[in-house]
């Protein structure tokens, strides 16, 4: 008998466990959302959603160190419309992986456009109840253009 009521209270324990990770990641997963959002519609509103005030875009531009303030990085990047390639570029975003521990968590997210691919690395805090990406580092890695066939 106490091992059966051993075994109903780990499996208990194991099934509320793994619903609050699920709703964790799913909490993490709105201001990432809210991400792609914002490349996909170019509406600063939705990178406002996603990034916390306080926080930088970080990456390597010709082998030197590079950063830019998030609402720098929002003015210049979300004019308010979508990239005049948008129908191409839409099924190439998505949510590679999400990593949580208590209230900070990591996430991996791949743009894949036709010209350029870039791997996002996102750092988020849970701050006040909410999850906010505080950190953006990522690498873009340029495509090769097809050349145009030459006539003859």
């Amino acid at each position: 008998m106490k091992k059966l009521t051993l075994l109903f209270v780990t499996v208990v324990f194991l099934v509320i466990g793994g619903f609050a990770q699920t709703s964790e990641k799913d909490a993490v997963r709105v201001p990432l959302e809210n991400y792609i959002k914002a490349h996909a519609t170019g509406d600063p509103e939705y990178a406002r959603k996603a990034f916390h005030t306080e926080g930088n875009m970080i990456w390597i531009r010709d082998g030197k160190y590079a950063i830019e303030p998030f609402d720098s990085f929002i003015k210049r990047a979300f004019t308010g419309k979508p990239a005049a390639d948008e129908a191409i570029r839409k099924n190439g975003r998505r949510i590679e992986s999400i990593d949580i521990t208590g209230d900070a968590a990591v996430a991996r997210i791949v743009l894949d456009y036709p010209a350029v691919k870039f791997v996002d690395y996102m750092t988020l805090l849970k701050i006040n109840g909410e999850w906010k990406i505080v950190n953006k580092s990522y690498y873009a890695e340029r495509k090769q253009q097809p050349t145009a066939a030459k006539t003859q």
